[in-house]
């Protein structure tokens, strides 16, 4: 049997209301957050797809909450520069990031040497989107449908070549995934971004590509690409007429998602006040329907899905790149 001494007790008493202390010290800082603007660091360039997302996001919380956000885009590395930031940042709530399938589930095994730990530096607020890549070819191509483009693919081992917006991209793996699944050999060529990939494909130097749909749309709908399919679960409402992969090959999908992401050690309770408001923006009609006209999939759910659902994404593609033999460029 324990005793307990009125030394050992006055101790215990005094520990106690330190950590009540403590506690009512973090409380009051989650709820008094953000009392500054806070800054959302975007791993890739003004005006693309990421980009485009993560102000629409910032937008409705901020018509919600009348909290600001001050975007900075840190681009380079393959979404690593930007990450790296926000990892490295001060876990106060004050710096958060919106990443990606690249840069939290394909870089880490792509590159051997990756500047923070995309499941220990950083922890998920939200997954807030997913949006597929095409599959499209030039307008004129011989290829009407993803069976006559494997074919050529299996009649011509290592000749039919497919344009890379860059090493590593989903774009890429979906591609690697593809050629896997139906069996072929791909012959990939990379550029440095899609507009130079688009063009090469327009002008006949390459046979295919796994585009954004806001790289193709216009291009599909102006008769200068023809969409063969789509690599999400289902078909997208903006090209409803464009079957997905998984309708010839049975539970494949390939999303870029969108997480908005906090550095580790950041306050729960901040983590759950920001993951309550992006759910609040990500339910309004006007959210939805902006993100659905780009292609994309709006998302929600607690910290605790998103982050089971990029460890599993992580653990996917992070076989696909090893099976593949993916190198960086």
């Amino acid at each position: 049997m324990f005793s307990f001494t009125r030394r050992a007790l006055l101790a215990c008493a005094a520990a106690a209301a330190c950590l009540s202390a403590i506690d009512a010290a973090a409380a009051d800082t989650a709820t008094a957050w953000p009392e500054k603007p806070v800054r959302l660091v975007v791993p890739y360039t003004p005006g693309g797809a990421t980009d485009i997302v993560a102000r629409l996001i910032a937008q409705k919380v901020t018509d919600d909450t009348k909290w600001t956000f001050i975007v900075d885009n840190r681009a380079g590395g393959n979404g690593n520069i930007g990450m790296d930031v926000v990892a490295k940042s001060r876990p106060d709530g004050y710096t958060i990031g919106l990443g990606q399938t690249a840069n939290l589930a394909i870089n880490p095994t792509l590159f051997p040497k990756m500047p923070y730990d995309a499941l220990k530096d950083l922890v998920p607020v939200s997954v807030v989107a997913s949006q597929p890549v095409v599959l499209v070819v030039r307008a004129d191509a011989p290829f009407k449908s993803l069976a006559e483009l494997v074919a050529a693919a299996k009649a011509r081992p290592g000749e039919i070549k497919q344009a890379l917006a860059g090493t590593g991209t989903l774009g890429h793996m979906a591609g690697e995934v593809l050629a896997r699944r139906a069996g072929f050999k791909v012959l990939n060529v990379p550029y440095k971004g899609a507009a130079p990939a688009i063009t090469d494909l327009l002008g006949g130097q390459t046979d295919y590509m796994f585009a954004t749909p806001q790289g193709a749309l216009a291009m599909v709908k102006g008769g200068k690409l023809r969409a063969l399919a789509v690599t999400s679960a289902k078909r997208l409402p903006v090209m409803p007429e464009v079957p997905t992969v998984g309708e010839s090959y049975k539970g494949f999908e390939a999303v870029d998602w969108k997480a908005i992401v906090v550095p580790a050690g950041t306050p729960a309770d901040i983590v759950k006040k920001l993951n309550a408001a992006i759910d609040k923006a990500l339910a309004k009609p006007a959210t939805i329907s902006q993100l659905l006209a780009e292609g994309s999939t709006p998302g929600g759910g607690s910290p605790e899905q998103a982050a089971q659902y990029i460890r599993s994404e992580h653990a996917r593609w992070g076989a696909a790149v090893r099976e593949a033999g993916v190198q960086p460029e």
